[in-house]
């Protein structure tokens, strides 16, 4: 049964928020249950599907309207909560999911580094064996919710392979810091993981030594599909917005958006916002029926990412100067839009990552997708 969430009572937008707002809204939206969808009631989840996690992520964007707020939730989903159902052993789901999708701890996970971004088989940090434990040395950087994470996944090289390891931002030799934070989605925090000789036990392995190139690759399947379910919210809003201010200024003698040159931008902009739930339906489907995402997902991250920026562009260019007065929302989401071609791989990878499926390349390495536990 679909559950109804209700987020009025989320606290509002700040234009430059602290870590302590940041915090408190992402704790918000989780008291409110939109951690849960997709995911076993054993864990706490809600038992139900990916349609479901579309539909409340769609009402949070909505009421928000804060991309950075949607990055955040995605980051801790995609990027911990699945990974960690998918691949870790029974002590693990047991001690990480539950605070996980209450929203006692949150996760992220930490894949680029000051040298690497796209190109993950690039990353240069590295883990070494010291008897039974891990010895983790590197740095990562643009790394969703870092600072204020409270566990990462952090993908490092052992034995030149890529694996996946459970890091607290407790533990020694560990440092999450606030250096390389972004100018955009400032709902969310950004920031860099520092590992100096971080010693780990066996058991914050996360899946299987070397697994991680597939791990990653099916982590940002899932991220690809739905971090824009909660920016078409947004998207809705804009819209509203847009059409508001069309009947409400007038211009040589008629509502503005009688003038035909705005009509169309409006028409435009109703399309892409209707095409992507379409794609989100369709990634949604896949999902719940147990296919492959790879090709869906990044098709409807290319097109979403394009869509959200060149409609955020519209949204600015037919409102006017009002669309640039202090307090208005459109400016922002332009630089907002401008961040969502490049999260979770760039408009670029998503084309290079469909040619090669389709079979007309090797520009991108496609990792089959693992086995479900």
């Amino acid at each position: 049964m679909s559950k109804i969430l209700d987020f009025s009572g989320l606290p509002p937008y700040a234009e430059t928020p602290n870590e302590e707002q940041i915090r408190s809204r992402f704790q918000r939206v989780a008291d409110q249950g939109a951690l849960r969808h997709a995911l076993p009631q054993s864990f706490g989840g809600f038992g139900d599907g990916f349609v479901d996690l579309c539909r409340t992520h769609r009402r949070l964007g909505e009421a928000s309207r804060d991309p950075g707020l949607m990055l955040a939730v995605n980051a801790h989903l995609w990027g911990s909560v699945f990974p960690i159902l998918l691949y870790g052993n029974e002590t693990q789901r047991e001690q990480f999911l539950p605070p996980m999708i209450s929203g006692q701890w949150l996760g992220g996970h930490a894949i680029t580094e000051p040298g690497c971004g796209s190109d993950v088989q690039a990353m240069i940090s590295y883990a070494e064996r010291s008897g039974q434990d891990f010895i983790l040395n590197g740095e990562k950087r643009y790394i969703t919710n870092v600072p204020l994470a409270d566990w990462l996944v952090v993908y490092a090289k052992l034995d030149g392979r890529i694996s996946a390891f459970l890091v607290s931002r407790q533990d020694q030799g560990c440092t999450f810091t606030s250096v390389g934070a972004l100018d955009t989605c400032l709902g969310s925090s950004t920031g860099s993981v520092i590992l100096k000789e971080c010693r780990l036990d066996n058991q914050r392995l996360l899946g299987k030594a070397g697994a991680g190139a597939q791990m990653i690759q099916k982590a940002l399947e899932y991220e690809r599909a739905f971090v824009f379910a909660g920016i078409v919210g947004i998207m809705a809003w804009q819209l509203q917005e847009v059409v508001r201010h069309s009947r409400e200024r007038a211009s040589a003698g008629v509502h503005l958006g009688r003038h035909q040159a705005i009509g169309h931008r409006i028409a435009d902009m109703k399309l892409r916002l209707d095409t992507i739930d379409l794609w989100l339906g369709e990634c949604a489907r896949l999902c719940d029926t147990g296919q492959r995402l790879t090709m869906a997902s990044a098709q409807t991250k290319l097109y979403a990412a394009e869509a959200f920026l060149q409609s955020s562009l519209d949204a600015v260019q037919i409102m006017g100067a009002a669309g640039l007065e202090p307090g208005c929302a459109m400016a922002r989401l332009v630089r907002d839009a401008l961040a969502g071609r490049l999260f979770s791989g760039s408009s670029e990878i998503q084309k290079n990552l469909i040619a090669a499926l389709l079979g007309t390349g090797d520009a991108y390495r496609v990792y089959p997708p693992p086995c479900k536990p």
